[in-house]
């Protein structure tokens, strides 16, 4: 499962994994990062040899799991830049992993990448502080 945004760097890797014989399902996010055409995003997904895009709403939980604790524990950098990037991967990740189990990703090929794992890990202990 490939956490895709349509951009030049994940339609790459897209197709590369395509071409190296991987059977890729992309993962799209939307927390409220301004207008998005999500359904040119997942035209582009499949134009670009995926078996399948799941795009999925996470603003509530954005708000609501993160970023009002992040607001509460004042988490900026430089004193002055909110971290609406980096809070947002957790978030991301979380869902990715939830598509990863839903599609029985790992169990039907034994492979599940090691940094989804991980990044699962973490965004759990983040959305419990």
């Amino acid at each position: 499962v490939l956490a895709y945004s349509g951009g030049l760097d994940t339609s790459v890797i897209l197709v590369w994994l395509v071409q190296k014989g991987f059977e890729v399902i992309c993962f799209c996010a939307n927390v409220g990062q301004g207008e998005e055409d999500y359904e040119a995003v997942k035209k582009k997904a499949l134009g670009c040899g995926a078996s399948k895009i799941h795009i999925e709403d996470l603003r509530s939980e954005f708000v609501t799991d993160f970023i009002f604790p992040a607001v509460k524990c004042n988490a900026i950098y430089e004193s002055r830049y909110l971290l609406g990037t980096s809070i947002a991967r957790p978030c991301i990740a979380k869902a990715q992993v939830k598509v990863a189990q839903m599609e029985e990703f790992g169990t039907k090929d034994k492979q599940f990448v090691t940094n989804i794992l991980i990044v699962a890990k973490v965004a759990t202990v983040w959305s419990k502080i």
